[in-house]
């Protein structure tokens, strides 16, 4: 499973570094980033003390994870969309890179035990991950606006929140990480979730 995972972002990877190479913009080059980043995690990643068995635990990641694939370039393009939208999508990739590079060989896609992680972002909010998720998504929705690419954003948005609240259900089996969550209070956005 975590080979066919590192082959599956290693065409991504490939994918983002022929558009970095050819384009030279700095969002390939940054997603070339991540999606390498995910292939060395796949393959080197902590075995799970505990997995979600739940089918809902593994649809929400799925559409959390893959439901982006379904942002299309059609739409309005107004100028104060697009570089409103390009920052937010850096702060994002950066966000979720620093994120994945803190959570180490902890790294997972569907609700599990790996281990607990407060360093870094993880000292901010509980899931950082998808937090920069959501601002790389909600960049590219006012980048290239459209009833479409709203509907995906809100749809992958409502998986990624699901998956926070089905992962925080096997977590909280621990100790450990019910005093973290003491310490931590915010899920995703600090001062409001």
């Amino acid at each position: 499973m975590n080979l066919a995972a590192a082959v599956c972002w290693a065409l991504f990877a490939q994918s983002n570094l022929v558009y970095y190479l050819h384009t030279h913009r700095l969002i390939g080059g940054l997603y070339f980033v991540e999606q390498a980043w995910l292939v060395g995690a796949f393959l080197l990643r902590r075995p799970a003390g505990t997995v979600s068995p739940s089918l809902s635990s593994w649809l929400l990641a799925a559409g959390g994870t893959f439901l982006a694939l379904l942002f299309r370039p059609g739409g309005a393009h107004l100028l104060w969309g697009v570089r409103a939208g390009f920052l937010l999508q850096v702060a994002g990739l950066i966000a979720a890179i620093a994120s994945l590079v803190a959570l180490g060989r902890s790294f997972g896609l569907v609700a599990a035990d790996r281990g607990l992680v407060t360093r870094g972002p993880y000292a901010l909010v509980r899931h950082p991950v998808y937090a920069g998720y959501l601002l790389t998504q909600l960049g590219y929705v006012m980048q290239v606006t459209s009833w479409r690419n709203a509907l995906v954003l809100l749809v992958a948005t409502a998986c990624n929140l699901g998956r926070i609240v089905a992962e925080e259900r096997v977590l909280s089996a621990s100790v450990e990480y019910r005093r973290y969550c003491e310490q931590v209070r915010w899920r995703l956005i600090p001062g409001i979730w």
